[in-house]
């Protein structure tokens, strides 16, 4: 069994000392498992080539959207928590990677590059949507997906089995949501959703007698 290195330990720290301070905010007592990193990106379009992070954490995601092909410069990553913030930046100088919320992304990824004229192909979340009030979830919802490519998506974790948005808030975004996968390998089981656009198909009129 290989035991976690350095930076790994490192970050594990961090985390749990962020978790410490403020258990609310903070939705997991330990980073994201290697699995679990894996589900995500494996629910990303085929052609993302521009990804925008909500809740960096300690990296985890960051990491893998790397190791999957998405260049340094067309990843943006959003961190509210300063003391995390501090460790992304100097774990990954080349990322952009901002302090800020995510209910303010659209501001933010104008101002990264992220704008109406080059817009990313997905967003992947680590924030405790289960958690936050409605009009949070629809205001973080509607911010991510006027961010993205018309068939972009959306793809979430939470802890436990249930959709972390609420029926109402996909229905007033006009949203579809998909249950995709589910992990043990995390502490805590977790399961991954994606979240996208309803395309409504053109309905050809009936031939008139």
């Amino acid at each position: 069994m290989t035991r976690p290195g350095p930076s790994a330990l490192a970050s594990t720290w961090t985390f749990f000392r962020q978790w410490l301070k403020n258990p609310l905010g903070v939705a997991a007592i330990s980073p994201s498992s290697r699995q679990l990193a894996r589900q995500m990106m494996a629910e990303l379009p085929y052609s993302a080539r521009r990804v925008i992070e909500l809740g960096g954490g300690t990296g985890v995601f960051t990491q893998a959207l790397l190791d999957h092909g998405v260049a340094p410069a067309d990843l943006l990553v959003l961190e509210l928590n300063e003391e995390l913030h501090q460790h992304l930046v100097k774990r990954f100088p080349q990322v952009q990677i901002a302090c800020a919320d995510a209910r303010d992304l659209v501001r933010v990824a104008g101002e990264r590059g992220f704008g109406p004229d080059a817009p990313a192909h997905a967003v992947v979340s680590g924030l405790g949507l289960l958690s936050m009030p409605r009009q949070d979830q629809r205001a973080i919802l509607a911010a991510a997906f006027d961010c993205l490519v018309p068939d972009g998506r959306f793809v979430q974790f939470t802890y436990g089995p249930a959709n972390p948005v609420a029926k109402e808030v996909l229905d007033s975004l006009d949203l579809s949501s998909r249950r995709a996968s589910f992990t043990w390998w995390n502490v805590p089981p977790a399961t991954v959703y994606v979240y996208a656009r309803r395309f409504s198909r053109a309905i050809r009129p009936r031939s008139m007698r």
